[in-house]
């Protein structure tokens, strides 16, 4: 159960193109320091990079997740996704997962075919490989959270609507989707912050108390910069805030320092 909470909030984290001006831009790093209750449990920091496919430059997203002190004693996670994204079309090119899990791993690469509809998934730790359909326009579980930054909806989002976008993970398509709750103040280690609240849709059961258990808060600026998240579940919750940050492409605004 661990593992599936941890994941959750590395999506949300690390999982928000659009014709507007990107929120982000190369340089670009933040760190999300996460809480179980009492306990500081772990980090997981995204930073966006440059690198070059088929001679073009394209943004090369990381995104790193692991547990800490008595938590990494219990449950150790050291996981590593990463994602390249085309400057123009905003889809990605391919991914890489890495992950290690309180012992469970996995190593895997993606390649997308956007003009046919296709992924190749690569799995080094099986040996395997396998050609699947995808729709049109999808995004791996890293090139989501930057899709969904700049999505042009966002800006003009109303209470209630929804925003949707097809995200491949695990040899399978899945709609994510996320609700607009609403705006906030709320008040951070680096003072109050105007937000902007999302809940997305997680499955109810086992680990998720309810459909709308995870809320994320998102900076109500131009960056569109995750700022906390909690996740209610079935036993405890867990809540995740921003730490520390550097090169954002736009001012932080910061209503009232502490």
């Amino acid at each position: 159960m661990k593992k599936i909470i941890l994941l959750f909030l590395f999506v949300t984290i690390v999982s928000f193109d659009s014709q507007k001006e990107d929120t982000y831009d190369v340089g670009e790093w933040f760190k999300f320091r996460i809480h179980y209750g009492f306990i500081n449990a772990g980090y997981a920091t995204m930073e966006v990079k440059e690198a070059f496919i088929n001679k073009r430059k394209v943004f090369r997203v990381v995104g790193k997740g692991y547990t800490t002190g008595m938590s990494r004693f219990f449950f150790k996670v050291d996981d590593l996704y990463e994602s390249y994204i085309d400057k123009e079309t905003r889809n990605p090119y391919q991914y890489l997962r890495k992950i290690d899990e309180g012992g469970y791993t996995k190593s895997q690469e993606g390649f997308f075919n956007q003009l046919e509809n296709k992924i190749l998934v690569k799995d080094y730790k099986n040996k395997t490989e396998k050609t699947l359909d995808i729709p049109k326009n999808t995004q791996d579980i890293m090139s989501s959270f930057y899709y969904l930054r700049n999505h042009p909806s966002i800006d003009k989002i109303k209470q209630g609507e929804f925003i949707a976008i097809d995200m491949f993970f695990d040899d399978e398509t899945t709609k994510f989707k996320l609700k607009f709750i609403g705006r906030e103040d709320i008040t951070t280690k680096f003072g109050v912050i105007s937000t902007m609240i999302f809940r997305p849709l997680v499955q109810s059961g086992r680990v998720f108390k309810e459909q709308e258990s995870l809320t994320i808060w998102i900076s109500d600026d131009d960056n569109k910069l995750p700022v906390r998240i909690k996740a209610n579940l079935a036993v405890g919750s867990i809540k995740a805030d921003l730490d520390a940050f550097k090169g954002l492409k736009n001012p932080f605004i910061i209503k009232h320092i502490q």
